[in-house]
């Protein structure tokens, strides 16, 4: 492959045919890595493409049916996280794995040997906060972070051991372009200081290209090419990793472009035609129980066959309105009116009735039970449609979901296959096919894309620019700059639980956003 003949550092860790199946379905597929010391190597590849299956191997969390690892030149295996931990592998998941009840020190400590010494480990914390710019209290509890929050305790939690091996699972999806930017300058230092070797799964290419020395492509678990990151380019990337070129209508988006303009001119504006609002937030204000002002005086309107998105680091406002749009919070004061009507907020149901559907942010969470099967995740919200006195109709139930599958193009064995089998894109396209499904006069797209591939990013872009185009007013919510100027007709930006500052199209600016976003108005000010 391209720049295999340069000299190169010596190979920390050396994967040689690794294959993991999962009943019939070939998850990784005589695999072979190496991640050499001071070199970050990129992984990319489609959701179910093997990346996430091959990384458990090497951390422990899955047993490799056939393959071997070598060490520093020795055959080794690694029986769970804590073995890997011992033989300097570390892992930054990109799904939390912390315990809501504890602190973050307790996270931290947490499989640590010996009794807790709270003092010492809350100084390690503010050590590698301060070292890495990821700013976070040692004693706040963890169900009261956010998700942008959670993720920087993550990666403390790695980096707490001082691993010479590194796998970051799409370690940026929820920070900020700032912080980003710190962790691969301090993740750079220490590949180059100490020898750290970089494993990077990410979706984003552009952070790929700046950030790897080289790259392998998987595909249906097995490797479709390796590149040196020099010679590489976005949409070659994106062509290995989906077989296929990749549309540019929402390209900003699925190959993490933010400034092309070809891209962003490419999506025609969308005017509302004179029709009044069919989404009105006015003066809406939360207060936390703890006093915390959530959403300060937000107003916004959504016009019929638009889409718009709201812009800024997440903390401002955007999950509380999100789960005030889906009749999860009662707003102290304001209201929200759905083609005129006012809605009553927090009262079970009533937004969804009104005709607002959401898609939430973290679709494990609060967007689907993954125990319950494809079919049943379907029509959840719309259950009384396919009840007759109280009992459900399960043959109505998997014919609707037959045709969302077909629809949808979900990739299931089945309708009555559980959910938590399918891949995170698959997953999370029953999500938007129940969601579209009720044809809802509005649409509230949380993070949509969030850890999905290029592929799904793709899909999940043209289904909402299409639901638009139908006629459904979009509110799509996301801190991927990328996504919001490749889809939205308008944009807003979000800062301490208020709207500060709002664009169209035409007169988008990246520099100005960027301004909005960090709370100076001088921006909307020079407009």
């Amino acid at each position: 492959m391209t720049g295999d003949h340069q000299e190169r550092p010596p190979a920390l860790l050396q994967l040689r045919r690794m294959t993991k199946r999962y009943g019939e379905v070939v998850a990784c597929d005589g695999v072979d890595l190496d991640l050499h010391a001071g070199e970050i190597h990129g992984i990319l590849g489609e959701n179910g493409a093997g990346k996430s299956t091959l990384m458990k191997m090497v951390i422990g969390l899955a047993l490799p049916d056939h393959g071997s690892m070598i060490l520093d030149g020795e055959s080794c295996k690694i029986y769970d996280p804590l073995d890997a931990a011992r033989h300097g592998i570390g892992m930054v998941h990109q799904h939390y794995s912390l315990v809501d009840a504890l602190t973050v020190w307790e996270n931290v400590a947490l499989g640590e040997k010996g009794a807790f010494d709270p003092g010492a480990t809350r100084a390690k914390v503010v050590e590698i906060t301060e070292r890495y710019g990821l700013e976070v209290d040692p004693d706040a509890p963890v169900r009261d972070l956010s998700a942008g929050i959670r993720q920087r305790v993550e990666i403390i939690k790695c980096l707490r051991h001082e691993p010479r091996i590194i796998i970051l699972d799409e370690p940026t999806a929820v920070l900020t372009p700032a912080e980003s930017e710190r962790l691969f300058e301090v993740l750079l230092e220490g590949v180059r200081r100490e020898g750290w070797a970089v494993a990077l799964v990410s979706h984003k290419l552009d952070e790929v290209l700046a950030a790897t020395d080289r790259i392998t492509i998987m595909r249906d678990g097995k490797v479709v090419d390796r590149v040196a990151t020099a010679d590489a380019d976005a949409p070659s990337l994106a062509r290995e990793m989906v077989g296929r070129d990749v549309t540019l209508r929402v390209g900003a988006a699925a190959i993490g472009t933010l400034a092309d303009t070809r891209i962003i001119d490419e999506t025609e504006e969308h005017g509302h035609g004179g029709l009044p609002p069919v989404l009105q937030v006015t003066d809406a204000r939360v207060k936390a129980g703890d006093g915390r002002v959530m959403l300060d005086g937000l107003s916004l309107d959504v016009y019929p066959g638009e889409v718009v998105g709201v812009a800024g680091v997440e903390g401002n406002g955007q999950t509380t309105l999100a789960r005030t749009l889906a009749s999860l919070i009662r707003l102290n004061s304001g209201k929200v009116l759905v083609e005129g009507a006012e809605v009553h907020s927090g009262k079970a149901g009533a937004m969804h009735r009104a005709g607002i559907s959401v898609i939430p942010a973290d679709r494990h969470h609060s967007g689907c039970v993954p125990e319950m099967s494809v079919a049943e995740n379907l029509v959840l919200g719309s259950l009384e449609e396919y009840s007759r006195h109280g009992v459900l109709d399960a043959d109505a139930i998997r014919l609707r979901a037959r045709d969302l599958i077909e629809e949808f193009d979900i990739h299931c064995p089945g309708c009555d296959t559980p959910l938590g089998e399918l891949s995170g894109g698959n997953q999370q396209r029953v999500v938007l096919a129940r969601s579209l499904s009720v044809r809802p006069k509005v649409l509230v797209a949380h993070q949509p894309t969030r850890g999905l591939d290029v592929g799904a990013i793709e899909y999940i872009g043209n289904r909402l620019r299409a639901a638009a185009d139908e006629g459904i007013g979009v509110l799509l919510l996301s801190t991927d700059l990328g996504e919001i100027a490749a889809l939205s007709d308008r944009i807003l930006v979000a800062y301490r639980g208020r709207i500060i500052g709002e664009m169209t199209r035409a007169d988008m600016d990246m520099e100005r956003l960027g301004l909005l976003i960090g709370g100076s108005t001088a921006g909307e000010d020079a407009a």
